[in-house]
């Protein structure tokens, strides 16, 4: 009997932790219709709420079908809100336990539900109904549908769901079903929301189902398993139900859930706390031509009411009325104070589209300016041929529409961006940006440095030109420009003759060339460049600013080199091979002389550096080879500490930094072959950690 008692006692301290510990959601369905459309659902000032009623489960005695929830410890997406089902409320905490679930054959559908999803035998409904008031214009609430529906062919043939209903108190229309899919009038449920439905076969009963194709399958969330908050086989993602409404007026709001054709297989509706709100809706996200305005306007005409916009976050101090004319991109929001606590929000998004961009070159003057025929352009930034074009230079003048440009066939201008208007006969408008750049034909002398990396210092280089020198030309070398030569005088590259091959080497150094730029409009420019070839030195010791050592992990010793400032270096760890990457990987243990030299100066920089490691074995058999487990370079650091340890933990030697090594031995004895530990301690507080091997 005491065995008996004991297995019991463990077996109930079990189930007291794992419930402890457990992640599900906590369900309350005392609360009264009342308090769940006042103090959860809705819970505002800035909305009257009355007539609360809800129905549903009478038939399984004292628990109701609908209920407040709370997401407890686990990670439901909602903190707390309002659960509606077609079985008892507290079956809807979790884990998910497959079952058929089920209500009661008395407990009846929903003919509202019915009409809006098209379904003529449901069941189970529970029913949350009330008036509300808002008193902006503009409502939406969050909810997660979920469902005992998705498992195996159930979604392609049962179609449990809920609606959102809403009509004006009194009337004798049809509700509106605010429960739809995201730009569409698809009502949610789970035959419209499912993933793949795989071919089903029952090898008992004999039936069988060829499945069916995924149906809005990105608002389905997945499937669930033991660890769920909830006690439903799937769910769709967060949902959210929103209307224009008129502000004052009265409205009668149905939610409703209900089974499709059987009680088995029961479905919920979580409605997030809070998320009935009325709201100010501002319009969608919008895309207007770029230079363009809108206004955004909250639809409040009360001048007693508080506005405040934010455009991107930031309070815009300009804006207080109840209207925003928009002139940028961003995301805009509005926050108007209407009574007290009673706040309204509403936030959208405007985008401007790009302009068309077109380029136009010409060759200037020695002033600076040439003169453009931007006429050329009209053919390819009008949209027809009875579009009009006009030039301004401003995006302020191009906006209002004054000053234009008045000789757009002989406009004089320095390198610029100028603005087309493009506008046709029913008053559409488009825009270009217009990139003026002038071609100057007269130049500095440039100088350009390059390093001596040829393995002979002997200031002579070898040039790809295209490669070495086109980049480097300011201003850099971009269509329409383009080099036709490179020559040894001036006079060479005027008259385009005599030019030197592209795999060029200097003669003396420096060494001056000229370049011969040209464009599309028969100008040409002439560049003068001096080549300096540099040799290594250490004329630049500050390049290395630190070196970061990462060692005690074998094949993973690492050594990156970082450097004052951005350059074009490149970096060794023994000043003979170099490498581009400043990292240096698999670094056994040892002494460095690290390098980075300038590829370009050639300024070079050293710095010593030690990489610490330890060997993985010894065998101390006197054979005059790993007979002694020491840290090489240890002695660098003669405020260190070394301890080794046996796998018990045992203290078995302190070792001098200065020491030959360990011999394996302990008070004289000759230790087995086995793993042994260390710990050697810094000075500096590190502490490194590791074990190796003695072998015999």
């Amino acid at each position: 009997m005491t065995s008996v008692k004991t297995i019991l006692f463990y077996i109930f301290i079990c189930c007291i932790s794992a419930n402890a510990t457990a992640q599900y959601i906590t369900v309350n369905d005392s609360y009264t219709a009342d308090q769940l459309v006042a103090d959860v659902l809705v819970n505002s000032s800035c909305a009257t709420t009355s007539n609360a009623l809800a129905s549903g489960d009478n038939f399984s005695g004292t628990q109701k079908s609908y209920a407040y929830f709370n997401l407890g410890t686990s990670n439901f997406p909602f903190k707390e809100g309002v659960v509606l089902s077609t079985w008892s409320s507290q079956n809807s905490i979790g884990p998910f336990v497959k079952n058929r679930g089920g209500g009661n054959e008395m407990w009846s559908g929903d003919s509202d539900l019915e009409h809006v999803l098209n379904l003529t035998q449901t069941k189970n409904a529970t029913v949350l109904e009330f008036d509300f008031i808002p008193l902006t214009n503009f409502i939406s609430f969050n909810y997660i549908f979920a469902s005992n529906e998705y498992q195996d062919y159930y979604p392609c043939n049962f179609s449990d769901g809920f609606a959102f209903l809403i009509k004006e108190k009194g009337s004798a229309g049809p509700y509106q079903n605010l429960a739809v899919l995201p730009n569409s009038p698809t009502p949610v449920s789970s035959k419209n929301v499912r993933p793949f439905i795989p071919p089903f076969n029952n090898n008992s009963t004999g039936f069988s189902s060829p499945g069916c194709p995924p149906k809005n399958e990105n608002y389905f969330a997945g499937y669930n398993d033991s660890s769920s908050p909830i006690n439903y086989s799937a769910q769709t993602v967060v949902l959210n139900a929103q209307s224009a409404v008129i502000a004052g007026k009265t409205y009668h709001i149905k939610l409703v859930i209900a089974d499709d054709q059987n009680v088995d297989f029961d479905s919920a509706v979580f409605l997030e706390a809070g998320s009935f709100l009325p709201k100010i809706d501002l319009g969608p996200d919008q895309t207007i031509c770029y230079g363009d305005k809108t206004v955004l306007d909250t639809g409040f005409t009360d001048s007693t009411y508080t506005y405040e916009w934010l455009k991107d976050g930031i309070v815009d101090p300009l804006q207080t009325t109840n209207k925003y004319q928009v002139t940028d991109p961003g995301t805009y929001s509005v926050n108007v104070t209407i009574y007290g606590s009673c706040i309204a929000v509403g936030k959208t998004t405007v985008n401007y589209t790009r302009p068309i961009t077109k380029t136009l070159t010409q060759c200037g003057d020695n002033t600076a300016n040439a003169t453009f025929d931007l006429t050329q352009l009209s053919s390819s930034i009008n949209k027809g041929t009875t579009d009009t074009v006009d030039y301004y230079e401003t995006v302020i003048a191009e906006q209002n529409q004054t000053p234009k440009i008045t000789n757009p066939s002989a406009y004089t201008s320095t390198s610029k961006i100028i603005y087309a208007r493009v506008t046709n006969l029913s008053g559409c408008v488009n825009y270009a940006e217009i990139t003026l750049t002038v071609l100057s034909t007269s130049i500095p002398v440039q100088t350009l440095s390059f390093c001596d990396n040829d393995g002979v210092q002997d200031e002579i280089f070898s040039f790809d030109l295209k490669k070495d020198i086109n980049p480097k030309i300011l201003p850099e070398v971009v269509a329409p420009f383009f080099v036709t030569g490179y020559y040894l005088s001036a006079h060479d590259a005027a008259k385009n003759s005599n030019p030197i091959h592209n795999n060029y080497t200097n003669t003396i150094n420096p060494q001056t060339i000229f370049a011969r730029i040209e464009n599309g409009f028969d100008c040409y420019g002439i560049y003068e460049i001096e080549l300096n070839i540099n040799i290594y030195s250490n004329a630049v010791p500050e390049i290395i600013s630190n070196v970061v050592v990462n060692d005690f992990s074998g094949n993973n010793n690492t050594v990156t080199i970082e450097t004052t400032t951005a350059g074009d270096y490149e970096y060794s760890l023994d000043g003979t091979i170099f490498q581009s990457n400043a990292i240096f990987t698999n670094v056994p243990a040892g002494t460095y002389t690290v390098c980075a030299r300038d590829k370009m100066s050639c300024g070079a920089s050293t710095l010593t550096i030690y990489v610490l490691d330890y060997p993985r074995f010894f065998t101390p058999n006197d054979d005059g080879f790993n007979d002694l487990w020491t840290i090489k370079n240890l002695n660098l650091f003669p405020k260190s500490t070394l301890y080794i340890f046996d796998r018990y933990g045992k203290l078995l030697k302190q070792l001098a930094v200065m020491s030959n090594g360990w011999n394996g031995t302990f008070n004289g004895y000759a230790l087995p072959a086995d793993d042994y530990w260390f710990h050697l301690n810094f000075e500096n507080g590190k502490i490194i950690k590791g074990h190796f091997s003695l072998k015999r």
